[in-house]
């Protein structure tokens, strides 16, 4: 009985440790097939917020367009954009100031070839 017990308590932890995710994703950001995209800044208040983008591959420039979204209980507004702008050493960020209120949400965009890809919502505690 005890060997059973100890088996599968052997295997319980060893579905553990695969089913277990090897890097987390920060809040307010996304993993995308190239890179990384990811929005910082004080969601529920005024202050300037950052989109970025990490690429895996450092070597290819490229030019990109970030921005930012929106939302709140009622409503997920049109995209807002910071700036185009080109890879360099495999990362680049536009910021800008957002006045945004507590209960609001916030995700990163980045447009890259004629594609929209997004980050997680990043939202206010309130």
């Amino acid at each position: 009985m005890r060997h059973s017990r100890v088996h599968a308590a052997a295997l319980t932890l060893g579905a553990l440790l695969v089913l277990a995710p090897v890097g987390v994703t920060p809040d307010g950001c996304g993993d995308l097939t190239g890179g990384r995209l990811c929005v910082e800044g004080p969601v529920g208040a005024k202050g300037t917020f950052t989109t970025r983008y990490v690429r895996h591959d450092t070597a290819v420039p490229s030019a990109v367009q970030l921005g930012y979204q929106r939302k709140d209980a009622r409503i997920t507004a049109f995209p807002g954009w910071f700036d185009t702008l080109r890879t360099k050493e495999g990362s680049t960020a536009g910021a800008g100031t957002l006045d945004t209120a507590p209960g609001e949400c916030v995700r990163g965009l980045i447009h890259h070839n004629g594609r929209d890809y997004v980050t997680e919502w990043l939202c206010s505690d309130g």
